[in-house]
């Protein structure tokens, strides 16, 4: 199976394969529970080396489809924050998303065990 963790260790990949992976990989957090930006990109960071000028972008897009809502949150630690919430179009993506993923591993597999 393809996985993007090597050894615990940042998995480096193409800029184009990383903005593709990235999609999936914030609407799948976003399934589990609302999150600010920046938060988003430490917990994606820890497993791929993205920066935040390549989350926001991708934000914005999702929630100009209509799959993302935004709210702001009081912070003990300055400013309010502004929290990303899945709507039920972007769990619909989600899923969908979860799914093509799974077929295209499953694909890239058989040819990488291929003899």
């Amino acid at each position: 199976m393809l996985y993007l963790i090597l050894s615990n260790a940042k998995w480096k990949m193409d800029t184009q394969l990383r903005k593709g992976v990235l999609e999936i990989a914030a609407l799948s957090l976003l399934q589990k529970g609302d999150y600010y930006g920046y938060e988003l990109v430490q917990k994606i960071s820890r497993t791929i080396e993205i920066s935040e000028g390549t989350l926001y972008p991708l934000l914005k897009r999702l929630k100009n489809e209509g799959c993302l809502k935004t709210y702001l949150k009081e912070s003990r630690e300055g400013p309010p924050r502004k929290y990303y919430q899945l709507t039920e179009k972007g769990k619909m993506k989600a899923k969908q998303m979860k799914n093509e993923w799974k077929d295209f591993v499953n694909k890239i597999d058989k040819i990488l065990m291929e003899k």
